[in-house]
């Protein structure tokens, strides 16, 4: 059969530019999550650099941008979905990029949480955000292998954020907050021109203001009792009004969500098993998640005695499985239920916590008793992150995918504020005797593995429909949404459709 050719009135299709947008949106994730890395490695010299700070107060770096992301991910996400995702996203970008070089400039320890805090509101914004163009600028057929790129891209910062974190620092602990400013105007310019913008068109009223009010002061009452908990007494005054604050909000939360005609968060989102499976899991998961790498960068540091630079190659070849794994996930993902690869991802996690554990000594010896752990860690987080990620979104239509996402990710960040807070509860202070250390680390792997344990039996709810795990064409039982691909974007009742 002879090859047809084009006539000279053929038009010529339309470039695709799915890749390049999926490069774009996972280059800013992946900015977002360099910088928690880098700045875990800059932790000993940011504290030597504002002296007479102590853990607790050195754990507001992280815990301050936590709570803050936390506290703001779901709102976010949901006015974005209403408003627009690509401009939510581009003021994300442009507030994290300028408070990064907040944060170089910082005078004083409370200087830099401040700005800090700054950069998780520009993060909460970029995140969900660049999840939901993504679900609605790729084509239907490549979605679930993009939001595994999305997932992903965590890990791979984890494996080159501690070796730039340390390289950095040896000019100085400013240059993690710099490096963001490039980054950041590349990226920014890039959008504008290529991402085209998306919204939930069926929404035709403001969301609930008051009731994103109310999320954020719910989630932010709660991690800051959880961050605050050890210094304050679990039964002290300040921590109980905490958490009763939190409970009253969240009551008064499920109320408006119930009854509010445009509600913050969509009820049917939680009538979606995979996504609430998903969610539990995530919390769980990034509770041990949270706590195991500052746990080990912590012992290389104030244990073994590696400098910043040591540390940032001793932690590479753990983040470097977790790609590697993402890849090896996605190919078991077809041969068994996703549920259980992100079970075995867990229960993986576990087993390299423990071995963390059971070979812990005052005498450090990385290859023997570190090494080990730390990469069978590492496999496991490949196996599980992406897949849980994925599967936790696979349900849901285009239209919600920003608030969706948001949800999810609040789950991992609050998880991460618990893992960040029981660690350093277990910890106390560092500068302990080698027995001592051995003692109170080998208690925060234990706490460790038994989050990863109890995450795997969690993730064998995660059952997402099969139609939605299966790439091709919509079809008649399909959202119409699925057909929406990269380039400009619809407008008026044509737009995306749950």
């Amino acid at each position: 059969m002879a090859a047809q050719t084009p006539t000279a009135g053929t038009r010529r299709p339309r470039p695709d530019r799915s890749t390049a947008v999926l490069f774009v949106l996972c280059s800013a994730a992946f900015m977002a999550m360099l910088d928690v890395f880098v700045v875990n490695v800059a932790f000993t010299d940011i504290g030597a650099d504002f002296s007479g700070s102590s853990l607790p107060d050195l754990s507001w770096i992280l815990n301050g941008y936590t709570i803050v992301y936390a506290a703001l991910l779901i709102p976010a996400g949901r006015l974005a979905d209403r408003y627009g995702r690509k401009t939510f996203f581009l003021a994300g970008l442009a507030l994290f990029t300028l408070a990064s070089a907040g944060c170089a400039a910082a005078p004083s320890l409370w200087w830099l949480v401040a700005f800090r805090v700054l950069q998780a509101a520009g993060a909460a914004a970029l995140t969900p955000t660049s999840l939901g163009l993504l679900l609605t600028c790729l084509p239907a057929e490549r979605r679930a292998g993009g939001v595994k790129v999305w997932a992903t891209t965590s890990s791979v910062s984890g494996a080159i954020g501690p070796v730039v974190g340390g390289a950095l620092v040896q000019l100085s602990w400013q240059w993690v907050f710099l490096i963001n400013l490039p980054v950041g105007i590349l990226v920014f310019a890039a959008a504008v021109r290529i991402v085209a913008d998306s919204r939930d068109e069926t929404v035709t009223r403001p969301p609930d203001l008051p009731g994103a009010a109310v999320i954020a002061l719910a989630i932010g009452a709660v991690a800051l009792g959880l961050v605050q908990g050890d210094e304050w007494g679990w039964t002290g005054a300040m921590t109980v009004g905490a958490f009763t604050g939190a409970v009253l909000a969240a009551g008064y939360l499920v109320l408006r969500v119930l009854r509010h005609p445009a509600p913050v968060i969509d009820p049917s989102l939680f009538r979606v098993p995979a996504f609430v499976w998903a969610n539990v899991t995530a919390l769980v998961f990034c509770t041990a998640f949270g706590a195991v790498f500052p746990s080990v960068v912590l012992w290389l540091q104030n244990v073994a005695g590696f400098s910043v630079i040591g540390t940032g190659l001793a932690i590479l070849p753990g983040p470097l499985m977790v790609p590697v794994f993402a890849v090896v996930g996605q190919r078991l993902a077809k041969r068994m239920p996703v549920g259980f690869l992100v079970a075995l991802g867990n229960l993986l996690f576990c087993a390299g916590a423990v071995m963390l554990a059971v070979s812990a000594s005052p005498d450090v010896r990385y290859v023997t008793q570190v090494l080990p752990g730390w990469i069978v860690i590492g496999i496991g987080i490949g196996l599980a992150l992406p897949s849980m990620i994925a599967a936790a979104t696979a349900d849901l239509p285009p239209a919600q995918a920003a608030t969706g996402s948001a949800v999810v990710n609040t789950s991992r960040q609050l998880g991460y504020v618990l893992g960040v807070s029981i660690l350093i509860a277990v910890l106390g202070t560092i500068g302990l005797s080698p027995d001592d250390a051995r003692t109170v680390f080998q208690h925060g792997w234990w706490f460790i593995a038994i989050a990863a344990a109890l995450s795997a039996v969690t993730a064998l709810g995660i059952r997402p429909a099969a139609a939605a795990r299966r790439a091709g064409p919509p079809s008649a039982g399909r959202p119409q949404a699925d057909t929406v691909t990269a380039g400009p974007a619809p407008t008026g009742p044509a737009g995306p459709q749950p």
